[in-house]
């Protein structure tokens, strides 16, 4: 099997904050208010569906919503409790979602058979996918896709590699990295599951090295296991993303119009990681997120394990508010690099939430931008070898076809070229905007060509009958 380089061209190397919290260990906390579970922004595609009506007593562990399509996924209750309301109600990204709210009775009443052990060896393959499935579990790294389905390439025979992504290259988050440390039983026993699904497959946990006392205890915990090693990479901003992962573990090549395993290869977070051992080898569903709450205008920085469903006001509690005097410019669900502006702290975690990131200044708003100088740094940024300078003269003038005749679809919003740029262009923002609006002109020009094949389809239908009727005559 090939092997990797440990890293990829391009990429920044940002001050990574992760000192605040790294070494500080997690504490389960319990929600205090109502839970709140939004139908969509918990994962990629198809909104779930309430089960479940105003008034009705629910268990922890108790599915409440239920996938509504391919790329859809369950949602379990993470309290025991009574349906209060099902309502619009605000999510990290400020979008009002249709949400099932849950008055929590303190009780923690799990559902039946929530808990319950079970030995993967002795489960078949579609035991094990649906399994998952069953647990609602999503890519934890941000993504949301359901993992059932990544589990569950065409061919298994033409996977060779599983790999957990444990690089947590987003600068300030640190809580794959407290999961290292503290879980790594499930975070191996869950690669395991995983590799056990595919005959020619490999387990990787791929680390950045700076971590080296995780590196060393991970290493030492699957030194006799014959399909699990671990990949040491250099710490780099964006190391974690998908494509440049894979790179760096594997030499193999995607890009935008590829899955991973087309390239022979399955990537799941640490997290996903654990939580697919929860859910196959402990019956438990995915209702927990473990989540850092950092800055520089956070009074005591912590990693909370956290259900979901609770409100971020909540965890700022847990980590005692803002320090004295201070009134944060910006607050962020996720890091700074790729984490999402909040308008208010009261929304709540989802299965994709990382972190509570509240900064004292907001360094983009006091560098406002100037004319591009043609410097080139963003290009030596680009971990996608892009142009971002030229991609961002046609996203300036709306040039969408000028865009994509650049490889503009390929930029994954990483953010490196705008953290380089001395001119301060919101390179990144621009070309979200830009490649927004290419995916909803392909899905208008993608409807109106299903809409004019079923009328050419019915028109020569109706021919066909008429024409029937007429032999018939």
């Amino acid at each position: 099997m090939s092997s990797g380089t440990g890293t990829f061209q391009g990429g920044i190397h940002p001050y990574d904050g992760k000192d605040l919290s790294k070494d500080l260990p997690t504490l389960t906390v319990m929600p205090k208010g109502d839970l709140v579970y939004p139908m969509a922004q918990q994962h990629l595609g198809a909104p779930s569906k309430p089960i479940v009506a105003v008034g009705d007593k629910v268990l922890m562990g108790q599915r409440i919503a239920e996938a509504t399509g391919f790329i859809s996924a369950h949602i379990c209750c993470s309290v025991s409790g009574t349906v209060k309301a099902i309502e619009p109600r605000m999510t990290p990204s400020s979008a009002m979602v249709e949400s099932i709210i849950i008055e929590n009775d303190g009780q923690y009443t799990p559902a039946p058979g929530v808990g319950e052990k079970r030995d993967y060896t002795k489960m078949t393959k579609e035991e094990i996918r649906a399994a998952v499935k069953d647990a609602g579990v999503v890519g934890m790294g941000g993504a949301g896709f359901p993992t059932h389905v990544k589990i569950t390439p065409k061919d298994d025979s033409k996977i060779d590699f599983i790999i957990a992504n444990c690089a947590e290259c987003e600068p300030y988050l640190t809580s794959d990295y407290r999961m290292l440390l503290e879980e790594p039983d499930r975070l191996i026993g869950g690669l395991k599951v995983i590799v056990s699904l595919f005959p020619n497959a490999e387990g990787i946990i791929a680390i950045e090295d700076n971590k080296p006392d995780a590196i060393a205890f991970i290493q030492e915990k699957v030194k006799d296991e014959p399909k699990v090693r671990v990949q040491v990479l250099k710490t780099k901003y964006p190391q974690g993303s998908e494509r440049q992962l894979i790179y760096a573990c594997t030499g193999r090549k995607i890009n935008s119009s590829m899955l991973p395993a087309d390239a022979g290869c399955i990537v799941d977070n640490c997290d996903t990681v654990i939580s697919i051992y929860r859910a196959v080898c402990e019956s438990t569903p995915l209702m927990r997120r473990v989540v850092t709450v950092t800055g520089d205008a956070v009074k005591k920085p912590r990693n909370l394990i956290v259900r979901t469903g609770t409100l971020y006001s909540e965890l700022l509690e847990y980590a005692e508010g803002f320090k004295d005097g201070v009134d944060p410019e910006k607050i962020l669900s996720g890091g700074p690099m790729m984490g999402i502006a909040l308008t208010s702290l009261d929304v709540p975690v989802t299965k994709i939430s990382s972190a509570l990131l509240c900064m004292e200044k907001d360094m983009v708003a006091a560098n406002p931008s100037t004319h591009c100088i043609r410097c080139g740094r963003c290009v030596s940024a680009c971990p996608s070898r892009l142009v971002p300078q030229k991609m961002y003269e046609c996203s300036s003038r709306g040039d969408d076809d000028g865009f994509v005749k650049l490889n503009g679809m390929e930029c994954f919003e990483c953010g490196a070229c705008t953290y380089v740029c001395p001119a301060k262009l919101r390179l990144t923002q621009s070309f979200k905007q830009t490649r927004q609006s290419v995916a909803a002109a392909r899905r208008k020009a993608a409807a109106e060509a299903q809409a004019k094949k079923a009328e050419e389809e019915a028109k020569a239908k109706a021919a066909e009958e008429a024409k029937k009727g007429g032999n018939k005559q």
